[in-house]
Parts: C-alpha cells; sequence; structure tokens
C-alpha cells in the first residue's frame, strides 16, 4: 500500500476533503441535476414509444422492440452522469461505476440482505401464498432447480420484462444514475423522496396505453394511475434508501424483480382467507420485523464505509453512518 507522501497532492486533497464531509456543491447544481434526471426520465419513457404499434403492451412484439430501445437508453444513461459531472465541475472521489453501485466491495451483503429484508416485510404475502400453493415444499425446490423450468420463464416475454428488464434497466437508471446527480445537490435523506418522483412519474405513460384501448372508465384509469404512482413513489423510495446506504446496485434490481414477482398484497383475500388470523397475524409480523430490521440489514459497515454516493454529500448524513 502506498504511503501518504507518494499521492499526488491534488488526489491527497480530494481525499481530504471527501473524508471529511467538506465537499461544496458548485453554483448551479441543482438546476442541472433536477434537469439532467427529467431529461434522463423522460429519455427512458419516450424510448418506450419510438415503436408505432396499434398491438397492447403485453403483446410479444411489442415487448421485444421495447427491450431494444430501453437498453439502448439504459446502456447510454452512465454518459447523462458523466455529462452531468463534466457540466457542473463536481470532483468524485470514486470512480464513476463505483458512484452507480457497480462494485465489488460488498457484493455478497449487498445480493443477500436487501432481499431478505424485503421478503421480511412480505411476510404476509408469503405465509398466504404457502398456505394457498398445492405443492408441497420438496415439489417447489424440485420446479425451482428444473432447467426446463428456467427455460419457459425465460422464454416468455413477459416474464422476462418483469422480473429482468424493468428491474435493471429502471433501477439502473432512476437510482444509480439519478441519486449520484441529486445527492450533492439535495442531500442523501432529501434525494430518497425525491427520486422516487421521477420514477413515479414516468409509469404514468401506462394511462396512455388504458386510455388508447378504453381498458376502464377515465375515472376508474385516473384512480389507477394515481394509486400507481403512489406506489411506485414509496417502493422508489424505498430502493433508493438501499442504494445509499448500501452503494450497490444489485441489491435495489433484486428487490424490484421481487416486488414484481409478489405484486401489491392482497388485504382484501387475506381479510376473508379461511385462516385469516394466521395470515393477518403475519403480515403485521411482518411489518413489524421489517421495521426492526430496516437499519441493522442496511448498515453500511457490511458495503464499505463510506458507500461511494455518500462521499458526494455536502454535510454528514445519519444514513451515511453505520
Amino acid at each position: 500500500m502506498a504511503a501518504e507522501g507518494d499521492l499526488p497532492a491534488d488526489l491527497l486533497t480530494e481525499e481530504v476533503k471527501h473524508s471529511s464531509g467538506d465537499f461544496v456543491p458548485p453554483d448551479g447544481l441543482c438546476w442541472v441535476s433536477v434537469l439532467s434526471c427529467l431529461l434522463l426520465a423522460c429519455s427512458y419513457v419516450g424510448s418506450l414509444y419510438v415503436w408505432r404499434s396499434d398491438l397492447p403492451r403485453d403483446h410479444p412484439a411489442v415487448i421485444k422492440r421495447r427491450f431494444t430501445s430501453v437498453l439502448i437508453v439504459s446502456g447510454l444513461s452512465p454518459l447523462f452522469v458523466w455529462t452531468w459531472r463534466q457540466l457542473t465541475g463536481v470532483r468524485t472521489g470514486p470512480a464513476l461505476l463505483s458512484l452507480m453501485g457497480i462494485r465489488f466491495e460488498g457484493l455478497i451483503p449487498a445480493i443477500l440482505l436487501p432481499l431478505m429484508l424485503t421478503m421480511v416485510l412480505f411476510l404476509g404475502p408469503l405465509m398466504q401464498l404457502a398456505m394457498d400453493c398445492p405443492w408441497s415444499f420438496m415439489d417447489g425446490f424440485r420446479v425451482a432447480i428444473d432447467p426446463w423450468f428456467w427455460s419457459l420463464c425465460f422464454s416468455d416475454m413477459r416474464w422476462l420484462r418483469n422480473q429482468v428488464v424493468a428491474p435493471l434497466t429502471e433501477e439502473l437508471v432512476f437510482r444509480a444514475c439519478m441519486l449520484p446527480m441529486l445527492v450533492p445537490c439535495a442531500g442523501p435523506l432529501a434525494a430518497i423522496f425525491t427520486c422516487p418522483l421521477f420514477f413515479g412519474v414516468a409509469h404514468f405513460h401506462h394511462v396512455i396505453e388504458l386510455l388508447r384501448f378504453r381498458q376502464g372508465t377515465l375515472s376508474g384509469i385516473f384512480l389507477s394511475a394515481v394509486f400507481q404512482f403512489s406506489y411506485t413513489a414509496v417502493f422508489g423510495a424505498y430502493t433508493a434508501f438501499i442504494f445509499i446506504r448500501t452503494g450497490h446496485l444489485i441489491g435495489p434490481v433484486l428487490c424490484h424483480s421481487f416486488c414484481n414477482y409478489m405484486g401489491f398484497p392482497a388485504i382484501s383475500t387475506a381479510m376473508e382467507h379461511p385462516h385469516r388470523l394466521t395470515v393477518l397475524s403475519s403480515y403485521l409480523m411482518g411489518v413489524l420485523l421489517f421495521f426492526l430490521f430496516l437499519f441493522p440489514f442496511t448498515d453500511p459497515a457490511y458495503y464499505g464505509l463510506p458507500t461511494p454516493v455518500c462521499t458526494l454529500t455536502s454535510s454528514p448524513s445519519s444514513l451515511c453512518l453505520s
């Protein structure tokens, strides 16, 4: 390991600044950050509509075309962060990919702990699913390790979209790229609640689909859009919290995929379940355990202190501390 005297003076100064929390945001940073995030969100959503088609969004041909455009935008999204850095003059200690949560330090905890935390939150729905499933545990295990099962999954365009492409691209764009641009401007806590607004508004494009194909009444479509915005905003705040605390992209991606698989908890069904008391107790227990484990499971000490995105804050934040 090199001694401090072997480091170039400018790098040593920068390292000391970041470690001491003396980062000073340049003038006009917030405007550039918000506009960059808005442009990135519009590019992501706009890429879904570059293909003219009269087919619904779940048609395999539409899904394949959208895969192409959204993967291109997502692949180019790091350029937005690089350009933002050049325009603002923000000096970042960690490399660009590290800021975006693509790194090896703390990778194993980042794969396991956030996903376990999310499964704890879904304890009620998981209990309900297990009680209603006609399969035994061993039957489910045999299916899970069957290559034929996974080949069927990966050949299903809707499954591939919901479990792989959407979680990966949305977390890359709306968390890994936007949070490094928002944290220097707003700080970690405000960024957690600002970033999901772009994510929630981006999901309003589903209203276009519903209106085009007249899938419901106007009031029903509006209420559905409001609910989806609220749900995606809350979920986006949760994955933004995980990203800032862990400094990894993989955790939010896996949690996103899991939540897409589970869907919104069917509370009304739980109220009518034959074993209602057991199921509802599981719902309550899951929520209580989730809040109990929220900070311990995302302790930055497991993932390498400080997490890269936390080096961009102008003042120390409790979210970045162990």
